[in-house]
């Protein structure tokens, strides 16, 4: 199976107050945050990129995973960038040229986002200094042949990209990664496809500077129809989750209901968990059990504060050490991304032991 395509480099000459933005879009749990990480490893560390992700819900994970990493990041929550946060993007590009001086702007965008109005901003404001280089699509080679079936955004996302990376690929067989190439072909045929590595990531040469043709603003009037349809409050359940924490330990959440919550959440339901956590005693990284070894003394009656990432299954936790303080009074605050989440609900309420009015939810419609 021939996945991998040549790369054309830009053919715009770019001065040096112009900074070229790369947007990663891809579904709920594809793994673009991991990809942009491994990414960001493999680059030259004088090389000055700096990130502006939109998360779905306010609870800002994926970016306190990137802070683990010390990468500076900007976080656009409670939107998404295709639509109501749009306008607030271009603010947050333009502080962010002036108070970073990057090389480059990765944007990641929310799993449900189209990436068409973004595309259009970026291209509005390249009189600002702002350039679009490129449009790359993550799928979860895992999941894709499921959620590709329900989710009409995931079809737009592979249709509308200048390079489609397969991840995930590693956990299923030739066969299986077969059918989702052919499944991505009838969506896509003549965008490269290119095999991100588990461990390494993907060549950032093979990445930057592929100057995209991809929506020029002569083509938005003919293309935006594209974005109503693709509205994520149409296709995605969401559960948030926002418990408080007084220092009480008996507030503190049981590891072993937590974690059992997570195993006992079906993947073709329920898409993303995501948030922060304290957990009443120590688990191991990555791991679905309670550590064997006991938390240290001090640690049992503050807890342990987790970052937690549950996609399609699978799940990690990652203990939060960048700018903790400022989430001493957090007990809980999750958001939970799927199809028919109603069914779901008092479980996530019994294992987080909240109460109403600390869950808000939104259906699909």
């Amino acid at each position: 199976m021939a996945v991998v395509a040549n790369q054309h480099r830009s053919h715009t000459v770019i001065d040096d107050s112009t900074t070229p933005v790369t947007v990663f879009t891809g579904f709920l749990g594809a793994g673009k945050t991991t990809a942009i990480l491994n990414i960001l490893k493999r680059v030259n560390p004088e090389y000055n990129i700096v990130l502006l992700k939109n998360e779905f819900g306010d609870a800002e994970t994926d970016s306190a995973l990137v802070r683990e990493s010390h990468v500076q990041v900007t976080e656009m929550t409670n939107g998404c960038l295709c639509c109501v946060l749009v306008g607030q993007m271009k603010r947050a590009l333009e502080e962010m040229k002036e108070k970073f001086h990057p090389d480059r702007i990765i944007i990641e965008t929310s799993g449900s986002a189209f990436p068409a109005p973004i595309a259009w901003q970026i291209r509005e404001m390249e009189s600002s200094g702002f350039h679009l280089d490129a449009i790359l699509t993550v799928i979860d080679c895992v999941n894709f042949c499921g959620y590709e079936d329900t989710s009409y955004t995931a079809r737009l996302q592979a249709q509308y990209t200048d390079l489609i990376l397969l991840n995930k690929w590693e956990n299923i067989s030739e066969r299986q990664l077969d059918l989702v190439v052919d499944h991505v072909n009838d969506l896509n045929t003549d965008t490269p496809k290119v095999k991100i590595n588990a461990d390494t990531g993907v060549d950032p040469e093979v990445i930057f500077g592929l100057d995209t043709n991809l929506f020029s603003l002569a083509e938005r009037e003919s293309t935006a129809s594209e974005v109503s349809r693709s509205h994520h409050s149409q296709e995605i359940d969401l559960i948030e989750v926002v418990r408080k924490w007084s220092g009480d330990p008996a507030q503190l959440i049981s590891s072993a209901d937590f974690i059992d919550l997570l195993k006992h959440l079906p993947s073709e339901d329920v898409y993303r968990v995501k948030g922060l956590v304290r957990l009443s005693d120590a688990v191991a990284d990555e791991a679905d059990t309670p550590a064997a070894t006991p938390p240290a003394p001090d640690a049992s009656a503050s807890g342990l504060l987790y970052i937690v990432n549950h996609a399609f299954g699978r799940y990690t936790f990652t203990p939060l050490t960048v700018n903790a303080h400022q989430h001493e009074g957090v007990l809980a605050r999750l958001t939970v991304m799927g199809n028919g989440l109603r069914m779901y609900l008092p479980q996530v309420q019994k294992a987080i032991d909240a109460s109403d009015d600390e869950i808000s939810c939104h259906w699909a419609h």
